[in-house]
């Protein structure tokens, strides 16, 4: 409807701008022409002014001697001759004048009589042209509503095509996907065997993994006809359209057989059926009927292989999930040290590095990044590169987008006081030494009382390797490092501020976790507390089915405040008994901002080294007392 208006409005104004510049024309024209009455045409004759007269109908084209060009009109019922003798102008006198008589065309005879029968007759033979047109072409939208939107993937010409060379590390999703791959280029080799081609594989991982770059990759790796759609393509709000175009996303792709279909986010139809309140989503349920019909229905006669990517597996229908629909599961998780660099590498082919970089050291410091984490890394170290107007990317520059990406950008519009500003330093001088002096934390990369992102300042602790369990003891350090800066300010301030809020919100939530998920209580012993559910049809709602009494809840977050309290008691000890380093610490940030790791390093390791030195000369003065 506002595409039929809006083509209407522009013919109205189209044919409005034709008919003002056809009047605007004409008027000029009658402005540029003078016109005078019959009794002054008259007074100029006598005169001896004119020189030609030529006759149109009533009207008259008058051509002074002097070349100028006037208008005027005579009387309808007599001849110009009979009425310029009536008003007293000789015979001779009229003979020296070139007087012509012209009529008019037969065209603009006709045009004459024509137009104005005509012209609104074609006007509304064009209103119902266009009204015609335009229903026409929302009946083909009709019909044609219920085809695929599924896109063949090619490379286009001249652009570098995406193989698995291009993939760093994933090396078992590669040799899983290389098997797929090579089942298309070579079936007979499987088939001899009685092995069956997969039907569909499901690519699993957080957002950033690489699941779409891998797509990419077995598209250009298998060359065969590639089809990509994604889930919420083929959900309308009319219900059975979605079931429709599956049916017509599988026709197209089985015409091209044997050929590779890929559905990402699918997710987005292929929820768990009847998971909402009052029933389900027919529209949903439907399409994902569909899909499971023709990937492993009655129809087993199909060469095409379903590729499906996901970040929720755990919301997905189990009938979509069984062997015979997604025979494999692939789970793509985020790299490790080594899978880093290589991502690294990747990404940096086209980016031109100082002598020098060490990408395993960013590597190092980039755990728990993704794929895409680690790409948006080394562009912002190439943005913040050319800011600089540098022309190579510095290791610095490449540290610095590190900071940028994990905890924003720098706010330096964001002005502390003095007293703010001490606050924080000792707040961040807290966490640094209680970690430092703690067993089994990580290493304190950096300290900053720069503001970024809604942080005031930050301690920067990245582990020295990827671990993938994590210990009692590491938890309880990790409890008292979180509670360090609470304690900083409760020693030096003998007050708190909100600045600790965030921490004891982590501190609280670690707590909880060490009792009620991770069993590692000894008051509760090793059992869980809660069964933790996720309500699909309120999105990311947590619902916990508490299946505890209220005397084991009581004794639950008795437990949590004996952790957080005994976290607090060592967080304390340390910076009490470590008062005058803590001070040095804080007084060093206030004046330089930041404290880098080997800095930091030095300023424990002098103070660990003569607290040695001491306790070594009073054991060796003890037996020296005793004899």
């Amino acid at each position: 409807m506002k595409t039929w208006l809006k083509n209407f409005l522009l013919v109205f104004l189209f044919f409005l701008l034709l008919s003002s510049l056809f009047s605007l024309s004409n008027k000029n024209y009658l402005k540029s022409v003078k016109v005078i009455s019959l009794t002054k045409l008259v007074k100029q004759i006598q005169a001896g002014q004119v020189r030609k007269i030529t006759i149109r109908g009533d009207d008259l084209d008058i051509i002074l001697q002097d070349g100028a060009k006037e208008k005027a009109l005579k009387e309808s019922d007599a001849p110009l001759t009979t009425t310029l003798k009536n008003l007293n102008i000789s015979e001779a006198t009229l003979q020296s004048i070139d007087i012509q008589e012209k009529g008019p065309s037969g065209t603009l005879i006709v045009m004459n009589a024509l137009l104005p029968v005509l012209f609104p007759l074609l006007l509304l033979g064009f209103f119902f042209w266009f009204m015609w047109r335009q229903a026409q072409k929302g009946q083909s939208q009709v019909f044609g509503f219920s085809r695929t939107k599924a896109r063949l993937f090619y490379s286009p010409a001249g652009k570098k095509q995406i193989t698995f060379n291009d993939v760093g590390g994933l090396t078992e999703v590669k040799t899983e996907l290389k098997e797929i791959v090579d089942f298309l280029k070579s079936p007979k080799k499987f088939l001899n065997i009685g092995a069956k081609i997969p039907r569909g594989v499901l690519l699993v991982g957080p957002p950033g993994s690489g699941k779409t770059l891998v797509a990419r990759a077995v598209a250009n790796e298998a060359q065969v006809p590639f089809f990509s759609i994604s889930g919420s393509e083929f959900v309308e709000m009319f219900v059975g359209v979605g079931a429709a175009r599956v049916r017509d996303t599988f026709r197209v792709a089985k015409k091209q057989a044997p050929s590779i279909l890929f559905i990402d986010e699918i997710d987005a139809i292929g929820r768990h059926r009847g998971a909402g309140i009052g029933g389900g989503h027919d529209e949903r349920e439907q399409t994902l009927n569909q899909i499971l019909v023709e990937m492993d229905g009655f129809d087993k006669q199909t060469s095409v292989i379903v590729l499906a990517a996901t970040n929720r597996p755990d919301i997905l229908d189990p009938a979509l999930l069984r062997p015979g629909r997604f025979d494999r599961r692939i789970i793509l998780e985020a790299p490790d040290i080594k899978d880093r660099e290589k991502i690294l590498a990747i990404h940096a082919r086209n980016k031109p590095l100082a002598k020098g970089v060490s990408l395993k050291k960013i590597a190092q410091r980039t755990p728990g990044f993704t794929g895409a984490d680690l790409e948006n890394l080394l562009n912002e170290a190439a943005i913040l590169a050319a800011r600089h107007n540098q022309k190579v990317i510095h290791e610095q520059d490449l540290l610095a987008s590190i900071e940028k990406v994990l905890l924003g950008p720098e706010r330096k519009s964001w002005l502390l006081t003095k007293k703010e500003k001490e606050i924080s330093a000792y707040h961040e001088a807290g966490h640094a030494l209680v970690s430092a002096r703690m067993p089994h934390t990580d290493p304190v990369h950096k300290i900053s009382i720069v503001a970024r992102g809604l942080a005031a300042g930050y301690t920067l602790k990245l582990p020295t390797e990827d671990k993938h369990f994590h210990s009692r003891a590491e938890f309880l350090s990790d409890l008292a490092v979180l509670l360090g800066g609470y304690s900083a300010e409760k020693i030096i301030f003998h007050d708190v501020t909100t600045g600790a809020s965030n921490d004891l919100e982590k501190a609280t939530d670690l707590a909880r976790k060490i009792v009620t998920r991770y069993g590692m209580s000894d008051a509760l012993g090793p059992r869980t507390f809660g069964k933790r559910e996720e309500l699909i049809f309120l999105g990311k709602e947590i619902h916990e089915d508490r299946n505890y009494s209220e005397k084991i809840a009581a004794r639950i977050d008795g437990e949590i405040g004996r952790l957080i309290k005994q976290a607090l008691e060592k967080a304390e000890k340390v910076l009490r008994e470590e008062k005058p380093l803590l001070a040095k610490i804080a007084k060093i940030l206030i004046k330089k901002e930041t404290i880098e790791r080997e800095e930091f390093e030095r300023l424990v390791r002098k103070k660990k080294q003569k607290t040695n030195k001491v306790s070594i000369k009073k054991k060796a003065n003890i037996p020296t007392d005793r004899s």
